[in-house]
């Protein structure tokens, strides 16, 4: 990738679409770095509140901002991906924030590993004040293959990851309806672009994921934002499959059933913190269904939301949605 004069040693793409109480968070994050050379990419994607002159309200030459129409995330992250200049791109969503060595980090282990094409870190939650919870994000770090990927998405969350842009221009394609434009995400996604494009990196390019130490990332957890909408998230995610089941049918055939079986399980454990007890248990019942073995591979996972399904019926709605979110905040944080 040619070095354009001043070229920064890294990209932030934080999309920004209607997050005023958070995003000044976000960018003080970003400017708080021990890496100091970056560059800001601030996507407008059409905010209608106060959250573009927040932005504006930053005085750092390293920050950039472009406004467009409301593309959704995936929109705004390509637009974001396709200004970079740097060889390395971080991704951020303007309600989280970076911890204070994030850049750094992610810098020293790219460029001391060419063959990593997506790194990332472990993740803090934090609640809609910024307060920790009790709960993180650790992933699988090291040796991860593309069933890896699509079973148990070590990525976590759209702010936990750092691009090698060499190695994305094998994922990028031109959009079906601008042809001008690049895509790496796929806008006709609403949920489940993170591990669509994951997934299609792993299985169709072959690139090496690999994570560090640490919880770098603040992943801000807002009141029903967990599953909102159970049953969408679940058929975008069943879209995903179909479209890497394109890509790669035999791989889809072999792995399909323990990637549901896990996505049904992640699911069942939404509808348990959200109260929803019965759906939590057909959920349940489902991912058994698909691939019995996730209980034999992660017993004590599966159980503590078997037994959390089951407490369902003996305590009332109110009473068992707070509980559950306590019991589950027990296990690691994930599928």
């Amino acid at each position: 990738m040619t070095q354009l004069p001043n070229t920064p040693k890294m990209s932030v793409v934080m999309p920004v679409y209607n997050v005023e109480a958070y995003v000044s968070q976000a960018i003080q994050s970003v400017l708080a770095q021990s890496l100091p050379d970056f560059e800001l990419i601030i996507v407008d994607d059409g905010a209608t509140d106060r959250s573009l002159e927040i932005c504006r309200s930053f005085d750092d030459p390293r920050i950039r901002i472009i406004s467009q129409k409301n593309r959704g995330l995936p929109g705004a992250r390509n637009t974001g991906i396709a200004a970079a200049r740097a060889p390395f791109v971080a991704l951020l969503d303007s309600d989280d924030a970076f911890h204070v060595d994030k850049l750094l980090l992610h810098f020293v282990h790219m460029s001391a590993n060419p063959d990593v094409a997506i790194s990332f870190a472990g993740s803090r939650m934090i609640d809609a004040s910024g307060r920790a919870l009790k709960v993180a994000m650790r992933p699988q770090l090291t040796d991860i293959s593309a069933v890896d990927v699509l079973c148990r998405n070590p990525v976590g969350n759209g702010s936990a990851a750092v691009l090698r842009m060499s190695a994305m221009l094998l994922a990028a394609f031109p959009h079906p309806d601008e042809p001008h434009r690049t895509c790496w995400f796929d806008e006709t996604f609403r949920q489940s672009e993170d591990i669509e494009f994951w997934t299609r990196c792993a299985v169709k390019h072959g690139m090496k994921f690999e994570g560090i130490e640490g919880l770098l990332t603040d992943y801000r957890i807002i009141g029903g934002a967990l599953s909102a909408n159970i049953v969408k998230q679940y058929v975008s995610w069943q879209t995903m499959l179909r479209k890497i089941g394109d890509i790669a049918p035999a791989f889809v055939a072999k792995h399909g059933g323990r990637a549901r079986a896990f996505q049904l399980r992640y699911l069942a454990r939404r509808a348990v913190q959200l109260g929803e007890t019965a759906f939590a248990r057909d959920l349940l019942v489902d991912a058994l269904k698909a691939d019995w073995r996730i209980a034999a591979k992660e017993p004590k996972k599966t159980a503590i939301t078997a037994l959390a399904v089951a407490a369902g019926s003996v305590i009332g709605r109110t009473a068992f949605a707070a509980l559950s979110r306590r019991v589950l905040k027990g296990a690691a944080a994930g599928a």
